[in-house]
């Protein structure tokens, strides 16, 4: 009989079978695992039940540290992905952080529509904010869904703009040559990752004309 119980109800069945896995190709797996972690990659992502970082890159525990939100937006005045970005370069000292969106993303959709959607609202600003920068460019594409593919890669580029201005990242990446941020696109129907191709260092330098924190190279 086709077992009807919900994921939730499975969970902590599916948790012991995972532990059985991990042990049966590694008996030591979870004494290395509980030694520390040296992740070499940020990832920020979408909070999207279909976007999974781990899955998506074909990583194992350790080795992504892993912040993840609506529409994978990095604010200014949003401490929760601020911390993370300085604790992960800070501390942890990864070598890339990568802002991946994907296409077809609720947060993006939503931000695209005259709609009050109460506290959503001041989140989703970041977006329109984004909209409104490259309006020329967004408004000249007639087919609705290719806007809105469009907007989201935009989106992309605009948060790793966000990465960018933080002073961990000038301050950390004068001094030792990391890290470099990317951006990505995560394409739902094909499940490829479309690297956009950020030039960080020259991004970088435009950034410092306009947001430098007075940090030199070491």
């Amino acid at each position: 009989m086709k077992d009807q119980s919900s994921l939730y109800e499975r969970a902590l069945a599916n948790n012991k079978k995972w532990i059985a896995e991990k042990r049966a190709t590694n008996k030591d797996f979870f004494k290395h695992l509980a030694e520390g972690q040296s992740p070499e990659v940020l990832y920020i992502g979408c909070s999207d039940s279909r976007a999974t970082a781990e899955d998506l890159m074909g990583a194992q525990p350790g080795q992504v540290f892993v912040h993840r939100n609506i529409a994978n937006v990095v604010g200014g005045a949003d401490l929760n992905s601020l911390s993370v970005i300085e604790f992960a370069i800070g501390h942890l000292h990864v070598k890339h952080v990568v802002v991946c969106g994907h296409y077809y993303c609720g947060g993006v959709k939503a931000a695209m529509q005259a709609k009050d959607l109460g506290v959503l609202n001041p989140w989703l600003r970041y977006i329109r904010d984004v909209y409104r920068i490259h309006q020329k460019e967004l408004d000249a594409i007639s087919d609705e869904d290719q806007r809105y593919r469009r907007l989201v890669e935009l989106n992309v580029q605009e948060q790793c703009i966000n990465v960018i201005k933080t002073a961990v990242v000038q301050k950390t990446f004068l001094r030792t040559g990391a890290p470099v941020v990317h951006g990505w696109v995560f394409d739902v129907r094909t499940g490829e990752l479309i690297d956009l191709k950020i030039d960080f260092e020259n991004e970088l330098k435009h950034i410092r004309e306009i947001y430098d924190l007075g940090f030199e190279k070491g």
